[in-house]
């Protein structure tokens, strides 16, 4: 599962916190592998800005879960500073952390700049900062004189995400394991997957390719309630696309019917990998997208306005997997 650690409207980011928790532990009881949450910045609607904070608390909530970062936007940060972070939560949860690394800002651009400074990021940087990342988070070598403490010899694993082909090219070349975000840009999965498969390097973490596929998920009793219950993120598809950034919103009756063609088109374009159904569907769509994708793994992101009723997607979800 993926969180972006919503806030509902009407409530706080406290409460937002909390029901993560609840939809991680939910998830560890239902035998999901992994719980990752996502850095954002200036989104009055999502409460996971300082993610590492945020996998610590969910890590000391569980006990068997693996809880990762789907991902650290990793020009956002010094690679030294992600090191130490993820290398200080490998103590503290041996052999339960994940890090997945994206090279987006996670942002707007004026916010990318008041977290960067002054710093312009190319593309080159990208890939430097993934190697130096590896070596901090390695045994250190001899004569290495900066050294990630804690971090070194943590061998946290490290997953690349991307959107486009560029990061399945780089995950390819370095042999590692790949995360596509199907769940918000699902035009070039098929693209991505075919090429990093077909040009994937083994390496000393990983044999063979190993892909993670995002998938969002709205699973209710019926279709028709789920229908319904999908036009939270609906309206946060909107909000994204018309530049308003809200809270999550409750579900609003004929709310995708009331859009203009254009605006439904991008809604549909946005969600084209969406999972939205009662069981039988749920279970129907999911297995044609591990057909289709040969996914070694469905990352869901599950965004269901009332935390009760998205624990009992989680459950359908988990059903219909088995």
């Amino acid at each position: 599962m993926l969180d972006l650690v919503a806030v509902r409207e009407g409530s706080t980011v406290s409460q937002a916190i909390a029901t993560a928790l609840q939809a991680a532990q939910k998830a560890e009881r239902l035998g999901f592998s992994r719980y990752w949450l996502a850095e954002h910045h200036n989104m009055p609607g999502l409460a996971c800005s300082s993610t590492a904070v945020l996998i610590g608390h969910i890590a000391a909530g569980t006990q068997r879960i693996r809880v990762g970062a789907g991902g650290i936007m990793l020009p956002n940060h010094a690679p030294l500073v992600v090191a130490e972070a993820f290398g200080t939560l490998e103590a503290l949860y041996p052999g339960r952390i994940d890090l997945g690394l994206g090279r987006a800002p996670g942002t707007d651009q004026l916010t990318m700049r008041a977290l960067r400074r002054n710093r312009v990021e190319t593309e080159e940087d990208f890939p430097r900062e993934v190697a130096e990342l590896q070596q901090l988070l390695g045994d250190p070598q001899p004569g290495q004189r900066v050294v990630a403490s804690p971090g070194a010899g943590s061998h946290v694993p490290i997953w690349l995400l991307g959107s486009s082909l560029f990061s399945a090219q780089l995950a390819a070349q370095r042999g590692l394991p790949y995360a596509f975000a199907s769940h918000f840009a699902p035009r070039m999965l098929m693209q991505a997957l075919t090429i990093y498969r077909s040009t994937f390097r083994p390496s000393a973490v990983l044999a063979k390719p190993r892909v993670v596929v995002g998938v969002p998920l709205i699973a209710a009793e019926t279709d028709e309630e789920a229908q319904f219950l999908a036009t939270s993120i609906y309206q946060r598809v909107s909000g994204i696309v018309r530049g308003e950034r809200r809270a999550l919103q409750p579900p609003l009756a004929g709310y995708l019917e009331s859009r203009d063609p254009q605006e439904r088109a991008a809604i549909t374009d946005f969600l084209a990998m969406a999972v939205i159904g009662g069981p039988q569907t749920v279970a129907q769509q999911l297995r044609k997208i591990a057909e289709t994708t040969e996914a070694d793994e469905l990352m869901l992101v599950c965004d269901i306005f009332d935390p009760a009723l998205r624990l009992r997607g989680l459950e359908i979800a988990a059903e219909a997997m088995q």
